[in-house]
């Protein structure tokens, strides 16, 4: 009961004292909401999915090649990856959108071609890759290992059965953390802003941030994270369905 005290008497201390005019004016301003649309989601909220899928589709592609050298009987192949999966897991995804954006060009005297969109594929989808590395590893170690053996009793290849048996099954296993991966990624998208947007290629978050700058109102940014949690709250939504149902089926 004191619990629930302590929250009631915190409600009725917030509902008394807080200056809710002022609030409404700098977080609630209708009109500068109303300015913002439809262009912050017809442009800056779809530029903010199209970083964030380039970025999955590179990770997946690249987390999967990991996974399969993480596994591979022959050790250079396992300590790259390993060597790989440990460093990108530890260094900030900040850092390394900045190093591809400055130190790629440093180092090989050309860009990562497609701007902004490249920029987001290569460095949001390496740091995203490390950590899918170890889902779809995880995913292909769940299969029964009666499966591989069954399949190779038939005459089929170890890559044969690998591509046509045990992964269609480990990525029916790991559906819900790589949708986890995509919501993180969605909100990693905001970390591009460090290496310069025009008008036209911001995502939502630095598109929200220019206009709460220029009427030096928060309003902007309480709108970007409605809009947030209008496409991630499905998302987050469904992981939960699929890890129960997972969860039944075992």
């Amino acid at each position: 009961m004191g619990l629930y005290a302590v929250l009631v008497a915190a409600g009725i201390a917030a509902a008394f004292f807080a200056d809710w005019p002022r609030i409404r004016r700098i977080f609630f301003q209708t009109e500068i909401a109303r300015d913002m649309f439809p262009e912050v989601l017809t442009r800056f909220a779809v530029n903010t999915l199209v970083y964030t899928f380039a970025a999955f589709v590179f990770g997946l592609v690249l987390a999967l090649i990991l996974a399969l050298m993480r596994l591979s009987p022959v050790g250079p192949y396992r300590w790259i990856a390993t060597t790989y999966v440990e460093l990108f897991r530890s260094v900030p995804a900040l850092v390394t959108i900045l190093l591809v954006n400055y130190g790629v060009p440093l180092a090989f005297g050309t860009r990562i071609p497609g701007g902004l969109f490249g920029i987001a594929a290569v460095g949001l989808g390496m740091v995203a890759a490390a950590y899918m590395a170890e889902t779809i590893r995880a995913g292909i170690e769940a299969v029964p290992r009666g499966q591989s053996e069954a399949a190779r009793s038939l005459g089929m290849r170890p890559s044969q059965a690998m591509f046509s048996i045990i992964l269609p099954q480990a990525f029916r296993i790991i559906i819900p953390p790589l949708t986890n991966e995509f919501v993180l990624l969605i909100k990693d998208t905001s970390l591009l802003f460090v290496v310069g947007t025009t008008p036209l290629t911001r995502e939502l978050t630095k598109f929200s941030r220019d206009v709460m700058q220029e009427n030096s109102n928060a309003t902007p940014m309480v709108i970007a994270a409605l809009i947030y949690l209008v496409i991630t709250l499905p998302l987050t939504f469904l992981v939960r369905r699929l890890e129960k149902r997972g969860a039944r089926g075992r």
